[in-house]
Parts: C-alpha cells; sequence; structure tokens
C-alpha cells in the first residue's frame, strides 16, 4: 500500500478494517509521492496509528534517496502506540532513529533501521534510558560515520535484553579496528541474552603505521570464540597514511562490497 492509497480508502472500508489490519506494509518508492514524504511524515503516521488501532507490524519501504526517508527533525509524533511490536523503517538520521525509541512505542521488540546519516546533533533526545521490551535489533547505514562510540554504542548499551542484533555499517576515523576482542568487550559482554550477533562494519583509521598494525593472523585469534564464521581483511596503504579494515560474519548478506582490495576473499 502506497502513500496515497491510505488516503484514498473508502471511510466505510476503513471502519471495518481498522481493527482488524494488524500488519502494514507502506511503500514510499513511487515516483508521485517523493515530494510528499519530506512534509508529511508526522501526519502520515499519526494516521496509520489513530487508524489501524491494532497495527503491530509496520514495514516503511523506500528507496535509498534521502526525502524518502522518514524524518522528525521539525515535527514530532503526539501519539504513544502500546500495540506496535515490530517497526522496519529507513530514517533519515540516526536522531529520528532514537526519537522512535523514546516513549513512542512502548511495547516494541523488533526494530530494523536503515539510516541515512549518523552524525553527532545538537538536539537532546534520550540516549540513556534502558529499553526492556527490545529483543532484535537491526542497524545499516551506508555513509561513513564518526561517531560508533559516542552515538551507537551508548544505544546498545540500552539494550540489556536483546537477542538478536545486526550491525551494517562504515565507521571512520577510529583509533582502532574492530576485532573480535572489540566486539566482546563493548557488545557482547553488555547483553546476556545475545544468541545471534551478525555484523559487516568496514572501519578505517591513520592511527596505525607499519609497526603496530594488526595482522590477519592477529584478528582471526579474536574471534575464536565465535559460533559463526568470521571473515575479515587488513590493508595499509603508507603513501596515504591510510588503513582499513573489513570484518563481516559469514554468510555476506549485502548485495555489494564497501572499498575492497586485491587482499579481500
Amino acid at each position: 500500500m502506497n502513500f496515497k492509497c491510505i488516503y484514498c480508502l473508502d471511510e466505510t472500508l476503513i471502519h471495518t478494517l481498522k481493527d482488524q489490519i494488524s500488519s502494514l506494509v507502506i511503500d514510499s518508492s513511487t515516483n508521485e509521492i517523493q515530494c510528499l514524504l519530506a512534509d508529511n511524515n508526522t501526519i502520515m503516521c499519526t494516521y496509520i496509528f489513530t487508524t489501524f488501532t491494532n497495527l503491530q507490524f509496520l514495514n516503511f519501504s523506500a528507496l535509498l534517496l534521502y526525502h524518502q526517508r522518514l524524518s522528525f527533525s521539525t515535527s514530532h509524533l503526539t501519539i504513544i502506540s502500546t500495540n506496535l511490536l515490530k517497526l522496519h523503517v529507513y530514517l533519515a538520521t540516526f536522531n529520528d532513529c532514537l526519537y522512535l525509541l523514546d516513549g513512542c512505542f512502548n511495547q516494541l521488540h523488533t526494530l530494523s533501521a536503515n539510516i541515512s546519516f549518523i552524525v553527532s546533533s545538537s538536539l537532546t533526545i534520550n540516549n540513556t534510558e534502558k529499553l526492556p521490551t527490545l529483543k532484535c535489533f537491526s542497524l545499516q547505514c551506508d555513509i561513513k560515520t564518526c561517531d560508533y562510540d559516542e552515538l551507537i554504542l551508548l544505544l546498545l548499551h540500552r539494550m540489556l535484553y536483546l537477542e538478536k542484533l545486526n550491525l551494517c555499517l562504515i565507521v571512520n576515523r577510529r583509533k582502532t579496528f574492530f576485532d573480535g576482542n572489540d566486539l566482546k568487550r563493548n557488545i557482547i559482554n553488555h547483553m546476556s541474552r545475545l544468541n545471534k550477533f551478525t555484523f559487516n562494519i568496514h572501519s578505517s583509521s591513520c592511527f596505525y603505521d607499519q609497526i603496530n598494525l594488526p595482522s590477519n593472523e592477529n584478528i582471526q585469534k579474536t574471534f575464536r570464540d565465535f559460533n559463526n564464521k568470521i571473515v575479515y581483511c587488513v590493508d595499509y596503504f603508507p603513501k596515504a597514511n591510510y588503513d582499513q579494515c573489513h570484518i563481516y560474519s559469514y554468510p555476506y548478506k549485502l548485495n555489494y562490497y564497501d572499498n575492497i582490495t586485491n587482499n579481500f576473499s
């Protein structure tokens, strides 16, 4: 169902079905509604949750264009849904993700968020209160972020009872590469119920040199306790004073690779 179709439904039909519809997929990829979404995010979401009062699953699909993603930076939701359990959504910024987790859906147990930009903001949004109902979380961002430790880790540490976690990230300007020790220390050890952790993380740094650059063998040893197969590759470019590391859990889920070299296998 696309954005226009929601408003075109007969009121009698809506009245008949509104309590029966528990799952809804919103298709925002049609050309006719690309310009509407930027100004009508809050209106659309408010309409959905006030109309379909028994909604438990919502999938807001979108193309990769920025203006087709939900954003609440200028207008906030004024409703709270106590029924929504699963939400798959394309968002403009990390703040939009924080906003959705700030009491709007207090029974939400599954959130899949594809975010355009993960950057620090001057806006004050709660990123400290624990999220005891959240069991499954997926976060994907295809644009580099320099705020993994300051934003993403802080959010993950709120998810004490998480059982499934998926991360697809490109992290820039970090002092250390991601490896098994880092993931265990900063994520796994904070989630006692985590039983499935998949990831695809590309990190870059300018703090290593040929002497202290970790080798593929060093990184391999840090994943010995992981249940699934982990693929990893380290590259060092001395002339550019740049190095990168790519780690992912097998099997690979995306349909593309980011910035790989001949060392990658």
